[in-house]
This record gives C-alpha cells, structure tokens and sequence, in this order.
C-alpha cells in the first residue's frame, strides 16, 4: 500500500475530532480569538443549536456555513467517523446535555471517541461580570414590584446597614462574609444609579458613576498617571489633598464632612483636617460627657487610632463578657 493510500485508510478509520466552541455574551459578537476562526474554517461541519445565536450573523458573513442542528451524542460521534471535524457553537448554557452525553460514551469504553476540545471564542475581561449585575438589576427594577417602587430616600438606610455589615466583616476576619458584603455594597451602587435613570430633570446612569469616579482617580493620582512623583504614603496623601483642594474650592477645611456620621468618627475626621492644614484649634474647655468624647476621639486620631473601630473592639470584648456572666449564672442556676 502506497503512502497516500495509508494516510487515506487512516483517515477513514479515525474517529474524528469535536470542538465545542464557546463565547462570552459580554464580549461583542463576531470577536472571536484566532484558533477559534482557524477552527471554523477548517471544520468539515460548524452545527449550532440556537438559531438565533448572536454569533451567527458574523459566522456567516465570514462565509461560515452553520446549521441549525442539536445532535445526541451519539449522533455527534457518528458524524466524525472518518477522520471528520465538527465544531458546534456552544449556546449560552455551554451544551450540558451534549457534553454529558459524551462523557457516558467516552466511560462506556464501548465506542471509539472523537479527540474532544473546549475552545474558547471570546473571553472576559476582569470586571465583566458588573454588565451582568447591571443587566440583572435593569431587570428586576422593571419586573419586582418592590424593587420597582423604591426611591433613593427609602433606599439610604440600607446604604448604611450595608457598609456597617462590610465594617464587621472586616473586623472579624471572615473573608466569606466579606466577599458577600463586598456584594452587598455594589448593589447599593448599581440599584441607585438604575433609579437614577429616570429622573426627569437630572438623569444618570451607573455608567456615569463609573466614568466620574475613573476621571478623579486619575486626576488625583498624577503620580500613576502624569508626571509627578511619590515615594511614600504620605506624599501620596498630599497629592490627593492637593487636587481635591483644587477640584472642590472649598472656603473651609471643615467643608465635605457629613455631619450625620457616628459621632466619634465625626471628631476624629474634623481633628484630622484641621491637623493636616496646620491648624491649632483648641478644644472646648466646656464640661461634659460629649466634649470628654470629642477629646478622646481626637487624641485617638492624633495617635493614628480609629475611635470608632476603638471602640466598637472594646465593645465586642464586652458583649463577649455579658455572654460570659450569663452562661455562669444560667449555670449556677
């Protein structure tokens, strides 16, 4: 047998090869990475299941020939005997049953199978999954008939629960918890800037949020992003003072301090401003518990400690005692 007529009788005896090709719906349709167009290209048969496929359009202007088509793996199997490459289109769900179905062949030990490969198309960025999240609450703010009434007045106690919830998993130390808080926190965001679009007058949208955020970033970094330097962390905290000052134009170092924070973490902030503009105030020499409190706040800060979280350890340290007295005098009952 010559050396054509063997590489022929080989082809014909092989079982074939199956390439699921998958794509992310976040990334736009007909981007596809290059081993996933030379895949297409060279298939003896491209199958796809969904017909309307977002993919679709852009494959068969490439003059990829695609057919509407949702084998059974066994079916699949057969269609590569000979040495025959398929790539099927993987639908948003990635194919479950397929791939199932072909595992059970593949462990049967009965069939001979087809060289199986994953190719992802497309891949996501980092931070692509916020589109999800922005998708999702797009929805429920039209569908839910709770979601769909709210307003930011009736929403801005959660922005507080929520963050005093992130605070906790942080303290703790439960990076499970944090996780979901972290989560938590980002609907907070997404839900008022969803809300946000409908205002008649003043409308904006997470994307706006996202956009403003980024360009103070970058406006307060010029040591990441222009010319300046900064070797230490403090000279990073003059440069951010700095611009601040300039974007905000504030007459008053006391301006930009929302006075309806917890009250320790009131003092320590306005003690902080008044310190890093060189200003010596003295406290007020009025008697009283609350000024007692502004002054350990402000010794507190002038230390580099937090009063608040000071003070929410401590009473943690005090809960955990009251538990304690408790389990002893249930015990002695």
């Amino acid at each position: 047998m010559n050396t054509n007529a063997a590489a022929a009788a080989s082809d014909a005896a092989s079982p074939g090869r199956v390439v699921l090709l998958t794509t992310s719906h976040r990334v736009a349709p007909g981007l596809l990475s290059w081993p996933a167009w030379q895949a297409l290209r060279a298939a003896d048969r491209v199958l796809c299941a969904d017909g309307a496929h977002p993919q679709l359009p852009y494959l068969r202007e490439a003059g990829i020939a695609v057919e509407e088509a949702s084998p059974t793996a066994e079916e699949l199997v057969a269609a590569c005997a000979g040495g025959r490459t398929i790539v099927v289109v993987a639908t948003g769900e990635g194919e479950p049953a397929l791939t199932d179905g072909l595992a059970r062949l593949a462990g049967s030990g009965r069939v001979s199978m087809p060289e199986l490969e994953l190719l992802p198309a497309s891949y996501d960025l980092p931070g692509a999954r916020l589109l999800d999240l922005v998708q999702v609450m797009d929805r429920i703010r039209a569908e839910c008939p709770w979601s769909s009434r709210q307003t930011h007045q009736g929403l801005a106690k959660y922005v507080i629960e929520e963050a005093y919830e992130l605070v906790e998993s942080i303290e703790d130390g439960d990076r499970t918890e944090l996780r979901e808080e972290l989560g938590d926190v980002l609907l907070q965001v997404v839900f008022h800037s969803r809300i946000a679009e409908e205002d008649p007058e003043e409308p904006f949208s997470i994307d706006d949020v996202a956009g403003g955020i980024v360009a103070k970033l970058i406006h307060r970094h010029p040591h990441v992003f222009g010319e300046e330097t900064a070797e230490t962390p403090e000279e990073v905290k003059e440069h951010w003072l700095r611009t601040k000052a300039e974007e905000k134009r504030r007459t008053s170092v006391t301006e930009g301090i929302p006075l309806q924070q917890p009250g320790l973490a009131l003092a320590a902030k306005l003690a902080s401003r008044a310190r890093t503009a060189g200003l010596d105030v003295p406290l007020p020499g009025t008697p009283g518990i609350g000024y007692e409190l502004l002054a350990l706040a402000v010794r507190a800060e002038a230390e580099g400690v937090d009063p608040e979280a000071a003070l929410r350890a401590a009473a943690r340290a005090y809960r955990d005692a009251i538990r304690a007295a408790e389990s002893g005098a249930a015990g002695n009952g």
